[in-house]
């Protein structure tokens, strides 16, 4: 199981998660999944419909809004932004390592834009390099 960051009370964010971990984190409490990994990116990762599956059997809301690595348009963090309000929270999502799936959280989040990087920094983030884009959802 990796390790799980809260954003918020609502959202945590982790890396990559595996069929197994599924039936844990609904013990944990999580009601949705939200899996931010294209499909095939590695070889040893599960399947988005593998983790769908697994997600429906422990009875989980899930989602899946890949993102490829260095490309975040507006439209996908207006998506999560869309799953976090339709998902039954508290929500986990996760991708090969967290980031991608922080950056989303950030891109759509209300606030200013050094409190939504603190509290990426917080749960171990960096995502200063977004800071531009910020505050625009």
């Amino acid at each position: 199981m990796p390790t799980i960051h809260p954003l918020t009370d609502q959202l945590s964010v982790a890396g990559q998660i595996q069929v197994d971990d599924v039936p844990a984190l609904s013990r944990q409490g999580f009601r949705s999944i939200i899996n931010n990994r294209p499909d095939a990116e590695a070889a040893d990762q599960p399947s988005s419909a593998a983790i769908e599956a697994a997600a429906q059997q422990a009875g989980l809301s899930y989602r899946h809004l890949p993102v490829t690595p260095g490309q975040l348009p507006d439209a996908l963090a207006k998506s999560f932004s869309e799953a976090l309000h339709d998902l039954p929270a508290p929500v986990l999502a996760f991708c090969r390592t967290g980031n991608r799936s922080s950056m989303l959280w950030a891109l759509q989040a209300e606030g200013e834009a050094d409190a939504i990087l603190d509290t990426a920094q917080a749960a171990g983030y960096d995502l200063s390099a977004l800071r531009p884009r910020l505050g625009r959802a």
